[in-house]
């Protein structure tokens, strides 16, 4: 902390003719140099920083041999952590939210498959491996896994525009399950290599837009089971779509079309009615279900009666058949797998980790994002050799889940169960479910993706995050999911290469009173310091942006000089760089320094330095920088530098 020495007072003018009052200054204390660390040490801490930022390790300290095998099992299997705790009055409350999220799991199952293109029953075969995996591995206790909208969309997009889902089924069908397979190696990776911050590329901005656009793209695609339309095309951008409903108004069916609305509106009804009243949750979860057996019978019972409506059709029963031996591992379009399993595993791990985050903070708990990764991994990896296509958390389940009042992860047990009972006994029951009720419950599920608020917010708040948004939106809209996605991650990454490249610097001025020094834009009591032009550099000096700082300090040096002169001030004798918010430098960052202290030193302006931090100052020693300068370069605060500088220039300042 900074002092203030008895002693050290001084007089000081406020103004030519003033009365003469008594100010401390403060002591001025040395800015010292980390402990040092050896070469090693240095690279160990760092990598420590950098990939165990919540030191797993921790809980193995001090332990004995078994104890640390016990909890290494209970780290990789968290359910070896929760279950010896488990209790009856647990599993009334996850019975339940597991009836009720199985209520809602089985027709989306259904219906994301057939977002994806892929046969139906692989919907509902992917509702049952990966949630009983996923009760094992995983770390929410909230986290409803299934299918979801914007990996099978994305999934579904990208496979049909190289293969024909119809044309060619089993291929079709391979490279989903093949995509399926590098979707869970490359989640699975990024958890073991502890890389999840790759993930984080993909920002709210970027999400909200993307989100809002795939979600229209999805209810125009469903206007095809909506309208009763035979032949549509299998593109995804929005011209195409809405031509090829009007060109074919001729298929159109008013039977369809009546029904089709009948059961939307029902459905977008049960959704109003829980988001008004959060208690009738169930509402929107049952919902889905009891449209699909309120149609099934009404056309099981008009069955005989030609009424243009196209249905499921038969179901296969029975469990999960492998399909190891469907993986597509060479041939023309091995690469358009790869493809498709990253881009769809970085969407559904994205959504799988900020569900699973968002339920864990409401109820005062932590997820690890690297066993999430790890457990979403693992059982897309499994899942691709048993029948299962890209699955992940689930928003719209995990939420059920959260209302029915989940205590942990044996809802996602129970999810499953039930799934196993259709799946081996109530198959033939879908015979009679219409196509239409299918598009319908997308396009319910998909219009919450649709996130007006946050578009909003970000127009106010940050004008850049609303252009990646916008960018994503329209890139999905008019151009593909994947290109849009990609444009936007560009901007986003665009966005960073700007604040690293292009830091900010602030001119900063005295609060009268205090020994705080602030931006003067932003405080208009900030006062500048006669002949001293202090600046703030607030981020990293890099290779990327030590020409940019310099020449962005002398401009600041260049339009202080022509202020003074305007206003007939004292002229500038010192520069004060505040480092304060310079975290790190390299030996560009260090010789930008350097180069600075002789330019000002030509110019007979003195360059001093103010609180470099840990990292900044041993590199700055190192390579014999502050040799360079003077005894009084270097301070601790911009009070102290002040104080001193100008009690060796003699300047008559009111100094706090």
């Amino acid at each position: 902390m900074v002092g203030v020495s008895d002693h050290q007072v001084r007089d000081s003018n406020l103004e030519a003719g003033s009365t003469v009052v008594r100010i401390s200054v403060p002591a001025v204390h040395s800015v010292c140099l980390p402990p040092k660390k050896s070469g090693l040490e240095s690279a160990k801490h760092r990598l420590s920083e950098m990939f165990f930022p919540d030191d797993p390790f921790h809980r193995f300290k001090n332990q004995k041999l078994f104890e640390r095998v016990v909890l290494g099992v209970q780290y990789f299997f968290p359910i070896f952590e929760w279950a010896p705790h488990y209790s009856l009055s647990l599993f009334k409350s996850d019975l339940i939210s597991g009836l009720t999220i199985a209520s809602l799991a089985i027709p989306q199952g259904i219906s994301y498959a057939k977002l994806a293109n892929l046969p139906p029953i692989i919907g509902l075969y992917s509702s049952f491996v990966p949630p009983l995996l996923y009760s094992i591995l995983g770390s929410s206790r909230h986290l409803a896994v299934g299918p979801v909208s914007i990996a099978s969309l994305v999934m579904g997009s990208m496979l049909e525009e190289m293969v024909s889902s119809t044309a060619q089924p089993v291929l079709y069908l391979k490279l989903a399950f093949t995509a399926t397979l590098f979707a869970g190696v490359f989640q699975a990776s990024l958890g073991f290599l502890r890389l999840g911050f790759i993930v984080d590329f993909l920002s709210k901005a970027t999400l909200v837009g993307f989100m809002a656009g795939a979600a229209v793209i999805v209810s125009l695609q469903q206007l095809k089971g909506m309208l009763g339309i035979t032949h549509f095309t299998g593109k995804m951008q929005i011209v195409p779509v809405l031509s090829s409903v009007f060109e074919h108004k001729h298929e159109w069916s008013w039977q369809t079309i009546v029904t089709g609305l009948s059961f939307l509106l029902f459905l977008l009804a049960a959704r109003q009615i829980s988001m008004r009243r959060p208690r009738l949750f169930w509402v929107t979860a049952a919902a889905p279900l009891a449209s699909v057996v309120i149609s099934t019978i009404l056309f099981f019972l008009l069955r005989h009666k030609d009424h243009g409506i196209s249905t499921i059709g038969h179901l296969q029963k029975g469990l999960n058949p492998p399909s190891a031996n469907m993986l597509y591992f060479h041939g023309d379009y091995f690469g358009l797998a790869i493809k498709t399993g990253i881009i769809t595993g970085i969407l559904s791990l994205t959504e799988g980790i900020a569900v699973g985050r968002t339920f864990a903070s409401m109820n005062n708990y932590q997820v690890d994002g690297n066993k999430e990764m790890l457990a979403i991994g693992v059982m897309n990896m499994v899942g691709s050799c048993t029948s299962c296509y890209v699955t992940t958390g689930s928003f719209s389940r995990s939420a059920v889940n959260y209302n029915a009042g989940a205590k942990t992860a044996v809802s996602n047990i129970v999810m499953a169960s039930t799934v196993l009972v259709t799946l081996l006994f109530l198959m033939p029951l879908f015979h009679y479910t219409p196509n239409l009720i299918l598009a319908a419950i997308i396009i319910t599920a998909v219009i919450g993706l649709i996130d007006y608020s946050a578009a909003i917010k970000l127009w106010k708040v940050d004008k850049f995050d609303f252009l990646a948004c916008m960018c994503a939106f329209f890139g999905v809209l008019f151009i593909s999911v994947q290109i849009g996605l990609a444009i936007a991650v560009g901007v986003s990454i665009f966005k960073i290469l700007m604040h690293v490249t292009r830091p900010n610097t602030i001119v900063l001025g005295n609060i009268p009173g205090t020994q705080i020094y602030q931006n003067i834009g932003s405080y208009s009591e900030a006062m500048r310091i006669s002949s001293v032009l202090i600046l703030g550099i607030e981020a990293p000096i890099y290779f990327a942006n030590s020409n940019y700082l310099q020449e962005r300090i002398l401009r600041w040096v260049r339009e202080e000089e022509e202020r003074i002169q305007a206003k007939r001030e004292n002229s500038l004798k010192c520069i004060i760089l505040d480092l304060t918010a310079v975290t790190a430098i390299d030996t560009s960052g260090v010789e930008f320094i350097l180069e600075l202290r002789k330019t000002f030193e030509k110019r007979s302006l003195q360059l001093v330095l103010v609180n470099p931090v840990g990292d900044v100052m041993r590199k700055l020693h190192g390579s014999k920088v502050l040799e360079s300068f003077g005894p009084n370069s270097l301070y601790l605060t911009v009070a102290e530098a002040v104080a001193d500088i100008s009690s060796a220039f003699k300047t008559h300042l009111c100094i706090p």
